[in-house]
């Protein structure tokens, strides 16, 4: 966790001038006071009651961002206001248009407080999701992460809040709404906590509510998110440039959160390259409208990576629109010479009522899924009570029923 100085910088304070009223644009108010901040050995840059038109904001070693209550942070589309940054887009380096909260390679950072931080006004250029097409063609040709523009070949959208290479990352309390495309996006991180944050408001596809990736010690605590995708979706990379890069994402606890959304809760993949491992979660129900799969892992030979040793305990999914758990190793039909690693998966007082079906695994012809325990648990209204496996091996349960039902190894 973070700490920082009792020093308080007000973006209002006449020597930072931010009006908050809503129509000026206080990007330049909100780099001055941050940048005082940090270089004052750090502290709180507090953000109070008012509506605050900005463009992106880049934290700095020592700061914490603190939105007071009543503080709406408005993102504006000028996009002149989000300048080219270092970013990963669907998993592949690149250089594209600022999240709205962005940090490169800062240690002690925070974005905390009550407010609320809205990414609507971005819609008129955060747009584009033909990642394929832009930078796959940059990957083969060898071209470097600091030379794949992307604006003038097309367009890519920009995540809400990434930090990017950073140490000691809190993010806490805050609400986001009507987000472009991932919400909370820790990239390359090392100790992340995230904690009380709510997402959700938004109709846009692929706006996952929270994607670690290639991160290492990362908390997700007692947060609401509400996704139009995955709630949380674990990544390491893609293809060739995940390989590139090489960095897991490792060593994650995900614990008292709630749930709302069409696909994964709890998503490793697809983009999971440089593998996912050493995964903990507990105390995790939806809400409202449910997810498709609660455990949903996802990946392909032209992938590959690995998803190993993942503990799920005291989970509940009701009325998952597909099944409890699916893990696939032909995700979007790709084909390659990399072969997914899947396993060591244990499953304990988990639970759903009215789901289509509690398990769909499905490995590979000589690349089986090895090793999946289901202990102390009990599924009801099942629509079907036979779960479903190709290429499984070392299927294992322990004191568990579908419908009432015992199920046996």
């Amino acid at each position: 966790m973070p700490t920082f100085p009792e020093l308080f910088f007000r973006v209002t304070d006449a020597r930072f001038g931010a009006a908050g009223n809503g129509s000026t644009d206080d990007t330049s108010a909100f780099r001055r006071a941050i940048e005082a901040c940090s270089a004052a050995g750090g502290g709180h840059v507090v953000v109070p009651a008012g509506a605050y038109s900005t463009g992106a904001i880049h934290l700095l070693n020592n700061v914490d961002l603190h939105l007071e209550r009543g503080a709406v942070l408005q993102f504006n589309g000028a996009v002149n206001n989000y300048p080219l940054v270092l970013t990963r887009v669907a998993g592949i380096e690149c250089m594209n248009y600022s999240p709205m909260v962005y940090a490169f390679g800062q240690t002690n950072i925070a974005l905390t407080g009550e407010g609320v931080l809205d990414a609507s006004g971005t819609a008129s250029w955060n747009v584009g999701t033909d990642f394929t097409r832009i930078l796959d063609p940059l990957v083969a040709a060898g071209v470097p992460p600091e030379q794949r523009i992307v604006p003038g070949r097309g367009q890519l959208r920009s995540s809400f809040v990434q930090p990017y290479r950073c140490t000691n990352v809190l993010i806490q309390g805050v609400t986001l709404r009507r987000a472009q495309f991932w919400q909370l996006h820790p990239t390359l991180c090392q100790n992340v906590t995230i904690d009380r944050v709510t997402t959700g408001e938004t109709s846009v596809i692929n706006t996952d509510g929270c994607n670690p990736e290639s991160c290492d010690h990362v908390v997700i605590k007692h947060c609401t998110l509400i996704a139009f995708d995955d709630c949380i979706a674990l990544k390491s990379g893609r293809d060739a440039d995940g390989r590139r890069v090489n960095t897991p994402c490792q060593n994650v606890v995900i614990f008292s959160c709630r749930f709302q959304g069409p696909a994964g809760g709890i998503a490793c993949g697809s983009e999971m390259t440089g593998g996912i491992r050493n995964v903990y979660v507990y105390d995790i129900q939806t809400i409202g409208s449910s997810v498709l799969y609660m455990l949903y892992v996802k990946s392909n030979t032209r992938r590959g990576g690995y998803a190993i040793n993942l503990h799920l305990d005291s989970v509940r999914a009701d009325h998952a629109g597909g099944a409890w758990a699916f893990a696939q190793m032909d995700y979007n039909a790709q084909t390659g010479g990399y072969p997914p690693e899947f396993g060591d998966w244990h499953l304990t007082r988990v639970a759903g009522d009215s789901d289509p079906r509690v398990l769909r695994l499905s490995g590979l012809s000589g690349n089986p899924i090895r090793g999946v325990e289901v202990r102390d648990s009990a599924f009801t209204n099942v629509g079907a009570s036979a779960n479903l496996y190709s290429y499984v091996t070392g299927l294992e349960f322990d004191n568990v029923s579908i419908n009432g039902v015992g199920v046996s190894s």
